[in-house]
């Protein structure tokens, strides 16, 4: 429950939002600890956790080969990059992918990954891999 003070997140959608993929996406209850928000707009696509929220968006178009960072977190790649206040993870090899961004308050994103395990599973994969 948001306190009468706090202010749901606001969330662009992602250009794949309305996949069916992602307007089912099983979304976590809670991340490292944090439980899940509302967000605006409200839509399945998108979900938050904590305050300043941890944002996750199902639907964006999949990453072309990169040379930024590349993790496996639990079997899912996801390609990692600074932001000014924090991290985002995309999901690598998934189409539609899932963009997670976390402010420095978290720390490292990698580490709330495995929370997005499940849901990053039911992406299809397009057959790309970190490389390493």
């Amino acid at each position: 429950m948001l306190s009468a003070c706090s202010h749901a997140p606001e969330v662009a959608l992602a250009p794949q939002a309305s996949a069916p993929v992602c307007t089912s996406a099983p979304w976590p209850g809670e991340v490292s600890g944090h439980p899940r928000v509302t967000t605006q707009p409200d839509d399945r696509s998108v979900a938050a956790w904590g305050d300043p929220a941890i944002i996750a968006r199902c639907g964006m178009d999949p990453l072309a080969p990169t040379t930024q960072d590349c993790v496996t977190v639990d079997g899912v790649d996801w390609v990692v990059r600074p932001l000014s206040d924090g991290s985002a993870a995309t999901t690598y090899g998934r189409d539609p992918a899932i963009e997670v961004l976390a402010p420095a308050t978290y720390g490292a994103v990698p580490l709330l990954l495995p929370a997005f395990t499940a849901v990053a599973k039911t992406l299809p994969e397009t057959g790309r891999h970190c490389v390493g």
